[in-house]
C-alpha cells in the first residue's frame, strides 16, 4: 500500500492527500509532530532519511520513495492514470503544470508574510507585532495573485477544462488565505464560486475538515479569517 508522510497543516502534504482521494488510491498517512511552537522538531526519521530538506510531502509506493508535491503528484498521474488530474492536450497540461508552479512559488511567497497570525502570542509580542506591521505589502500582493486567478477562471468550472492539480494546489492557497485572514476575495465571484463547487468534492470536504480540526488543536484565534465561507 502506498504510504504519505504528512502533517495536519502542511500545505503541500494536503495537496497529495487530495490527489489520492481524488484518484480513489488506498494509502497510509503518517501524520508527523508538528507544534506552532516548535514547527516539525523534532522532526521525523523516515523524512530526514527520504528528503535532504526533511519536509513532507513524502510518498512510498513500493520501493519508491519520492519528496516534493508536485514530482509526487506527476508520478501518481503515471502510476495511476485514472481519474487523470492532468489534462491530455500538451499545452494545457503545459498550462496546468504552469498554473501550479503559480500556487507553488508565486502566491505562497505573500502568503508567508501571514503565517505568524495563527501562532500563539502575547498581545505585547514584539516579534509577533513586527510580523504584523509588515502585511500590507503581502495583502497587496495576494490581492493581485488572487485577481489574476479569477480572471483566469472567468465561466469555467475548472482552471484546466477539467479538475487538475492546478486547482488542488491553488484551492489549497486559498483556503490558506482565508484561514489567515488575507484579502476579502468575495469581490472575485469565479474564484468564490471555484472554491465553494470544489469545496463540495467529498475529496476536498475531507480534508478541509481535518484542516479546521486541526487549526482547533494547533492554531491560535485568527482575528478576521474565514475559511467558512469556501464551504458550499
Amino acid at each position: 500500500m502506498i504510504k504519505l508522510y504528512s502533517a495536519k497543516l502542511s500545505w503541500f502534504g494536503r495537496k497529495v492527500e487530495i490527489v489520492l482521494l481524488e484518484k480513489h488510491l488506498a494509502f497510509e498517512r503518517v501524520q508527523v509532530l508538528f507544534s506552532q511552537t516548535k514547527g516539525y522538531a523534532p522532526k521525523h526519521a523516515d523524512v530526514l532519511a527520504a528528503n535532504p530538506k526533511g519536509q513532507v510531502p513524502v510518498l512510498v509506493d513500493g520501493d519508491l520513495t519520492l519528496y516534493d508535491s508536485t514530482i509526487i503528484s506527476e508520478y501518481l498521474e503515471d502510476a495511476y492514470p485514472t481519474p487523470s488530474l492532468f489534462p491530455r492536450d500538451v499545452i494545457m497540461r503545459a498550462h496546468c503544470r504552469q498554473l501550479e508552479m503559480y500556487g507553488d512559488e508565486i502566491v505562497l511567497v505573500p502568503l508567508r508574510g501571514l503565517m505568524h497570525r495563527n501562532e500563539p502570542h502575547a498581545d505585547d509580542d514584539a516579534r509577533w507585532l513586527a510580523a504584523e506591521a509588515k502585511t500590507a505589502p503581502a495583502l497587496v500582493a495576494l490581492d493581485a495573485c488572487f485577481a489574476e486567478i479569477d480572471g483566469k477562471l472567468g465561466s469555467n468550472n475548472f482552471l484546466c477544462g477539467d479538475l487538475s492539480v492546478a486547482d488542488i494546489g491553488l484551492f489549497l492557497m486559498v483556503l490558506s488565505s482565508e484561514r489567515l485572514a488575507g484579502p476579502d476575495l468575495r469581490k472575485y465571484l469565479a474564484l468564490m464560486a471555484w472554491a465553494k463547487r470544489l469545496g463540495q468534492r467529498p475529496a476536498f470536504a475531507k480534508i478541509m475538515d481535518e484542516i479546521r480540526s486541526a487549526d482547533e488543536e494547533l492554531s491560535a484565534i485568527v482575528a478576521g479569517a474565514h475559511p467558512s465561507r469556501l464551504f458550499g
